[in-house]
């Protein structure tokens, strides 16, 4: 059972993989990047080698730790008594806060942040964006959530669920798709949307440093990092956007360096705090 769940959130990330590349062809928000081709090969050789290694090292391993963990019965969610539907609402909620705080961390240390980074060197911004990980990033938060699971103890279906909203929602609000003011004001007060997301992306030191949230905004305005998005599109196509990093630009696409580039002298002293 625990292959067939991790081969189930491979195909759920290809299969809205694909939904958002094909919105991005019909409702794209801004101009599609002259490398498009460039990037989905990039970003999909990234993908390959991470499905690879981190799948063998990592996810296999924590997917066998959280059926471990629910058999044992560990975990808050265990000792307050959650059971059905009320335990997997709650545990995707609870476990979304986790990952805010722990993308938080990851641009306030600089350790963490010399691996993240690697996601925020991204030129441009597109659904390809939510393959660019560091695999050492992904390695280290691995281990961070086997803690998750200890101290909130999720069933496996629940883990299996919050992986997959992690998945879609990383793939929906980094996709470059145009959403009716409408369906964003609406959707916007429920789900991070690719207006609200953009921000975090953008060049500018003090808007890189908000709007962390993965699946609910709520905790960016809880917790006092939430940047308001602009309220309509012809104000979101009006603004000159420049994604990325002010550092490291030459070897956004450049595999080999980029793999290196967090281990190089020079980012000592560089962080996004």
């Amino acid at each position: 059972m625990e292959l067939n769940l991790d081969t189930g959130r491979l195909w759920v990330f290809l299969a809205g993989f694909g939904v958002m590349l094909l919105l991005e062809s019909l409702v794209p928000a801004r101009p599609a990047a002259g490398t498009r081709a460039r990037r989905l090969v990039f970003h999909g050789l990234v993908a390959a080698l991470n499905t690879t290694i981190v799948r063998i090292v990592a996810y296999v391993p924590l997917l066998l730790w959280a059926v471990h963990v629910e058999e044992e019965g560990y975990g808050l969610a265990r000792w307050l008594g959650l059971v059905g539907w009320a335990e997997i609402i709650i545990s995707i909620i609870v476990l979304d806060a986790f990952d805010y705080a722990w993308h938080r961390a990851n641009h306030r240390w600089r350790l963490l942040w010399r691996f993240h980074k690697a996601h925020h060197a991204d030129t441009a911004m597109d659904v390809t964006t939510a393959l660019r990980f560091h695999p050492f990033e992904l390695l280290v938060s691995s281990a961070v959530k086997a803690v998750w699971l200890v101290v909130w103890g999720p069933t496996v279906v629940s883990w299996f669920l919050f992986q997959a909203l992690v998945s879609l929602c990383a793939q929906f609000h980094h996709a470059n798709v145009d959403l009716p003011d409408p369906v964003e004001r609406w959707l916007g007060r429920v789900l991070v949307t690719p207006r609200f997301h953009a921000a975090h992306h953008r060049v500018e030191r003090h808007l890189g440093n908000a709007n962390f949230s993965t699946i609910l905004p709520i905790w960016d305005r809880l917790f006092g990092s939430y940047s308001a998005p602009p309220p309509s599109r012809q104000q979101a196509h009006s603004l000159e956007v420049h994604y990325g990093l002010p550092e490291g630009r030459e070897v956004a696409f450049r595999a080999g360096a980029w793999l290196v580039e967090p281990f190089s002298a020079r980012n000592l002293d560089v962080d996004r705090r």
